[in-house]
């Protein structure tokens, strides 16, 4: 028999001061068997970096959600998508493979990898020419705490701000903060 995924609710109100956008969002997270807490918070801090997109490219008239993750492999773990249907923005966490990166390309404007463990510089330097020729992708490193601070915030009920702010993420609740300096690298 499966196990079933465990089910998350989230209230993340987003402070994103180097965009001008403000925003509360209720979020359901689906977390599948074999992710780790940590994963579905890199999750959630991939949907806090991205939430101004919603104003930024659909004037506020787009739906950022969670997708099927690690259950579809060819479904983002976050997606923008506009009225028309069309996906202006496809956000992979972890380090995907360079094919399911260009197949994600042919299908959104904006394709975001956030590469987060630490393996991730030299899953990097593996891939990095593979996917030089991919315009429409650009690679994040989140240079996580070498604690759990991050894995100590998810709860099933959850109530976090994440504050942007010089290109840096602090995501907090009563629980503690993590403070998050994504690093570009393409």
């Amino acid at each position: 028999m499966a196990l079933k995924s465990t089910i998350y609710k989230a209230l993340l109100q987003v402070a994103d001061i180097d965009h001008g956008f403000y925003q509360d969002l209720s979020l359901t997270l689906a977390r599948h068997p074999s992710e780790t807490d940590e994963r579905m918070m890199v999750r959630l801090v991939a949907m806090a970096l991205t939430a101004h997109q919603l104003q930024d490219r659909c004037q506020g008239d787009g739906r950022l959600a969670f997708g099927a993750g690690l259950s579809d492999p060819d479904d983002p773990d976050v997606s923008l998508t506009d009225f028309t249907g069309r996906k202006r923005v496809w956000v992979e966490v972890g380090l995907p493979e360079d094919k399911p990166l260009t197949r994600a390309c042919s299908k959104a404007d904006e394709v975001v990898v956030y590469a987060y463990q630490s393996n991730a510089p030299i899953w990097w330097r593996g891939i990095e020419s593979r996917l030089s020729r991919l315009d429409r992708l650009s690679v994040w490193h989140l240079p996580l705490p070498t604690d759990p601070a991050l894995s100590q915030l998810a709860e099933r009920s959850m109530q976090l701000q994440a504050t942007i702010q010089e290109h840096g993420l602090t995501l907090s609740s009563e629980r503690g903060s993590v403070h998050v300096e994504p690093e570009r690298w393409k």
